[in-house]
């Protein structure tokens, strides 16, 4: 063996010595590093998709939550003898006369009582200004008309700016109602033919693992119909209690003000708060600061009544997500796409958390028959079931356990 040789052999050495000098949990970092980015980037790449064509999303995101309130009945009235096909239309009709109905209520209270709120708005500007006048600021008639000329006057200044809101607001008002026909009409065929719809979906998969997405898939809608069902007794519950709390109180506008809170607690959380703050400005406004106080009090009471209450033993029982979980989800959901991500936000979660923890947890060998998407208590994988049957014992068989 030559000098070189050695030469080259001791610098192989050390080459594969460098690779090899590296510690075993730096090249553990590394490889989860680049996984982990990977994943960001797809995800990334998933979420500017969904952004970018949200006017396709949104609306079938918001037909896919319709049809979780609505299939149980579809199927109800399937098992009655009705056709699908009618058993659909009825769904979509009720679902149009209940909407319908809540708006005419809406609109007509609204209407009935704009006389008497534009009274009380005025006696209560009056009592403003004299509080202004007489109380601790202590502000001279001048120095308020002043005020009220600056502001007119930075509204006329701006009258430009007004009319392109305006014309703005008009485009957004016809693509809304676009998103909404599109909304429709994905909910027909959702409820009609949502099982030939999954089947197709489910084409995308290798057939290896077609089973198991299939039950995932079924898991995740389960506990979106889980979820949908939670959200409405919640609703139900907030807008009946604020509601009836503010008519007693005597604040104007006590039903559009409650149905506004119905659909503001969609939101978890932080909807029926929003909501609930402009019953309070209502009642400030128009019957003073006691009056604002009472609401108050009334919306911190119901607060608490669905954060320690129906929270947990609602849509804790149906999804289980941390509250934590929820409020970071809303947060994501709103820096997304609005008022609609974070109506969508918890949903979303709720069927990737079912959905993820039935590949985890569920065996490889369940027969996705064996999953009604249709039913609670199929929304949470078979080892948490099979926990909770032992808990408590389930004395009346399932009949619709072994329906698709």
């Amino acid at each position: 063996m030559t000098v070189g040789d050695g030469q080259a052999r001791g610098r192989s050495g050390r080459s594969g010595d460098a690779a090899a000098a590296v510690p075993w949990r730096w090249r553990v970092a590394a490889a989860l590093s680049w996984r982990f980015l990977l994943i960001v980037a797809a995800l990334g790449v998933v979420f500017y998709l969904l952004g970018y064509l949200s006017a396709v999303t949104i609306p079938v995101g918001i037909a896919l939550l319709v049809s979780a309130l609505f299939a149980p009945l579809v199927h109800r009235l399937e098992k009655w003898h009705v056709p699908r096909a009618l058993a659909t239309l009825i769904a979509i009709v009720v679902g149009l006369i209940v909407v319908g109905g809540v708006l005419t209520l809406v609109i007509t209270t609204v209407t009935a009582s704009l006389p008497q709120l534009q009274e009380q708005v005025s006696a209560s500007l009056s009592s403003i200004n004299d509080w202004l006048q007489r109380g601790p600021l202590h502000l001279s008639p001048e120095q308020l008309q002043s005020f009220l000329n600056r502001t007119i006057g930075a509204i006329n200044g701006n009258s430009a700016e007004l009319a392109s809101r305006a014309l703005s607001t008009a485009t957004t008002i016809g693509s809304i109602l676009t998103q909404a026909l599109l909304a429709l009409f994905t909910l027909i065929f959702f409820l009609y033919s949502g099982p030939q719809v999954w089947a197709f979906v489910l084409r995308a998969f290798p057939r290896e693992v077609r089973d198991q997405a299939d039950v995932a898939g079924r898991r995740g809608f389960a506990s979106l119909v889980s979820y949908v069902r939670a959200t409405v007794a919640v609703a139900c519950v907030d807008a009946v209690c604020i509601g009836v709390g503010i008519w007693i109180v005597g604040v104007p506008l006590a039903v559009p003000l409650a149905a506004l809170i119905f659909i503001g607690a969609f939101v978890p959380i932080i909807g029926a708060v929003a909501s609930g703050a402009i019953a309070v400005l209502i009642a400030l406004v128009a019957k003073g600061f006691v009056a604002a106080l009472v609401v108050l009090a009334i919306l911190i009471a119901v607060m608490q009544l669905e954060g320690h209450v129906l929270q947990p033993f609602l849509l804790g029982r149906a999804v289980r997500l941390h509250p934590l979980a929820v409020v970071l989800a809303i947060a994501v959901g709103v820096e997304v796409s609005g008022i609609t991500g974070a109506l969508l936000a918890v949903p979303i979660l709720a069927v990737i958390k079912s959905a993820i923890g039935s590949l985890l947890r569920d065996p490889d060998e369940l027969d996705p028959h064996d999953v009604n998407a249709l039913r609670p208590r199929n929304a949470r994988p078979l080892p948490d079931q099979q926990a909770e049957a032992v808990a408590e014992p389930e004395v009346v068989p399932d009949e619709d356990a072994r329906e698709p």
